[in-house]
């Protein structure tokens, strides 16, 4: 079994039919799949998201073991189940039903404990709830749903603010949340500057905002502003620019790529921009760097 699974490997070990999915509408932090299920037995890996199960269609007994312990429910349309990303559980249930998943990941769901709280969470971890009735948890879920099912103007925007709204009542209601020391200065922690890092990197061809990096670190986007400027001396757009910069003058004197090339895969918008760009921080232009390989010894 592997250590940890996002939401869209679950079906290869819940395989089910996907009724509907928020794929491709852009959403960050916040993922919806619906599913019809036959009766199954399952073991699932640990998810590297939160997971709320709204039950839509059908009734059966469902049994759950969560943290080595079994637990029953008569599970019916308007029920709810929780589970805690990065924990192991296992399913069982015989009659067939319909599930909408809601997903929200660690990122939102630590910057939204982190702001709540007014403190720096290390860990946000669910109740095992395999079983309950809450209006409000439902009516969230449901305006999730029927966004991915018919997305409007908006949408994107829409689903993040509702992804928030469930983040703050699970927290009120249901979580455990442990929390970091602070670090001296106000500063990011070593961990925290990583996963931003990682961010970087892996998006180093895309547009990248501030609330990206700040869900990365897991917090506010205005601490998460302040933090980083004490960390690193600058602002993050500026250490974004400064990476880009870098990447780009490693591929230039590399040569290997063509210089269009190497514009889109550093996240510039064209080689116009880059060129201003390299410009104005190196006093040099593509073409120098690019020359500067040919005229080493």
């Amino acid at each position: 079994m592997p250590n940890i699974i996002t939401p869209k490997e679950l079906p290869q070990w819940v395989p089910g039919r996907v009724l509907s999915s928020s794929d491709g509408l852009g959403w960050k932090g916040v993922a919806h799949r619906s599913y019809r299920y036959a009766g199954l037995d399952v073991p699932i890996p640990p998810l590297d998201h939160f997971m709320v199960v709204r039950y839509s269609a059908g009734s059966t007994p469902m049994d759950r073991c969560f943290d080595a312990r079994w637990s029953r429910a008569d599970c019916r349309p308007g029920d709810a189940s929780l589970l805690s990303m990065s924990e192991p559980s296992h399913w069982h249930w015989t009659r067939q039903i319909d599930v909408s998943h809601v997903y929200l990941s660690n990122g939102l769901m630590s910057r939204v404990a982190g702001e709540v709280m007014e403190r720096p969470v290390s860990e946000v971890r669910l109740h095992d709830v395999l079983c309950t009735r809450d209006p409000t948890l439902l009516a969230i879920t449901d305006a999730i749903t029927g966004e991915a099912v018919n997305p409007e103007m908006g949408g994107s925007l829409y689903a993040e603010a509702l992804g928030t709204q469930l983040a703050v009542h699970l927290l009120r209601k249901y979580a455990e949340v442990s929390f970091r020391a602070p670090i001296a200065g106000g500063r990011l922690s070593p961990a925290q500057m990583r996963r931003v890092l990682d961010l970087i990197e892996a998006r180093m061809h895309e547009s990248l905002s501030l609330e990206d990096m700040a869900e990365a670190a897991g917090l506010g986007v205005c601490t998460f502003h302040r933090r980083f400027r004490a960390t690193q001396g600058r602002a993050p757009h500026a250490f974004v620019i400064d990476q880009r910069v870098k990447r780009a003058q490693q591929l230039l004197v590399a040569g290997d790529q063509a210089v269009k090339e190497v514009a889109a895969s550093c996240g510039f918008s064209d080689q116009a921009h880059m060129t201003r760009v390299l410009r104005a921080r190196l006093g040099v232009t593509p073409a120098q760097l690019r020359g500067s390989r040919r005229r080493q010894p």
